[in-house]
């Protein structure tokens, strides 16, 4: 059975939040005014191999852990020592894009292990999480990033259409999308029990690799797994200019395993194209961000990735969006 998935504008009763709250202080009145949330979040940058120097300059600015890298699962237990000795938390391990669809096998088995090295870094660490991009495609005519609109089996996730209108001009690209449906599932579904066997999510994440770009799709490719141990990895500002950061947040809902914390400014033009910059000065509106995070109940991380912020301020301003501001 097929469905449309056309996106919704995003209702939330944040609306009313006041706009132009900038990077300074408020008034007392203002303060007193900003919501309270139930919702606990911790603050985190991605160090790809923690030292005690390294951690503690981040505890001293006011983060709570870091995000690691793949390394040896005997090097991310010494570095987890270290943390635990800081009171710090390497929560996570960002593994990054694997080419589960590549049509070169020794690719795919090559990079499956070092998906499983991950998990193993992940244990070490005492992350309970693994960041994994299953595979890219590219070079494909496709549309501007508001254009897309799905049409795709509610079972098996495949998809029929991408726009409206005539989609032949993107046959390829649907070709490539399925293809890139089916591998992945393979070779997630592999990873899954030793990723039960450790206690380390599958945290799949579409940065940037034209698929599953919107809300729906993407649920509906993280959910098929029907395990606990594959859930979504979310980054605010890679899927700006797609769907509203609010509208991804709200359908993935107890999908949710972690979300990366970027902004990004989108140009006047309706194609959804911009660039990068530092979080709280671009399009992302922080507080119905805040408001969408506080709706589905998400406890856990922001994790900064990118951006030219010094660590104190990079600090500074994520006490900001966790504040609602």
């Amino acid at each position: 059975m097929n469905r449309i998935f056309n996106r919704r504008q995003f209702l939330a009763a944040t609306t009313t939040v006041t706009a132009g709250l900038g990077l300074g202080l408020v008034s007392s009145r203002a303060r007193a005014a900003q919501p309270e949330f139930k919702t606990k979040l911790k603050k985190a940058l991605i160090v790809q191999k923690p030292t005690e120097e390294g951690l503690k300059k981040l505890k001293d600015a006011g983060f709570d852990g870091v995000e690691g890298g793949v390394i040896p699962e005997a090097d991310a237990e010494k570095a987890r020592a270290v943390a635990d000795k800081l009171g710090m938390k390497i929560h996570s391990v960002i593994r990054g894009w694997a080419e589960f669809n590549s049509t070169d096998a020794a690719k795919v088995e090559s990079g499956f292990k070092v998906s499983e090295d991950g998990l193993r870094a992940a244990h070490g660490f005492g992350a309970d999480a693994m960041l994994l991009v299953p595979c890219r495609i590219g070079g494909l005519k496709m549309p501007k990033p508001r254009e897309f609109r799905f049409e795709f089996d509610e079972t098996t996730g495949l998809i029929s259409k991408v726009a409206a209108g005539d989609n032949a001009p993107y046959a390829d690209y649907i070709a490539a999308h399925n293809r890139a449906i089916t591998t992945s599932t393979e070779h997630v579904k592999r990873l899954i029990p030793l990723a039960e066997k450790l206690g380390v999510v599958i945290a799949l994440e579409n940065v940037w690799n034209n698929l599953w770009t919107q809300p729906g799709l993407f649920r509906q490719f993280v959910a098929s797994f029907r395990s606990p141990w594959v859930k979504a990895y979310f980054d605010i500002g890679n899927h700006v200019k797609y769907a509203p950061p609010e509208e991804w947040i709200t359908t993935l809902g107890p999908l949710l395993a972690k979300l990366h914390v970027k902004d990004f400014k989108l140009n006047d033009d309706p194609g959804g194209d911009g660039k990068f910059v530092n979080i709280r000065e671009g399009s992302v509106s922080w507080p119905v961000v805040r408001a969408a995070i506080e709706k589905v109940g998400y406890n856990g991380w922001l994790t900064i990735e990118g951006g030219n912020c010094t660590t104190e301020e990079h600090s500074q301003r994520l006490d900001l969006i966790i504040a609602g501001k």
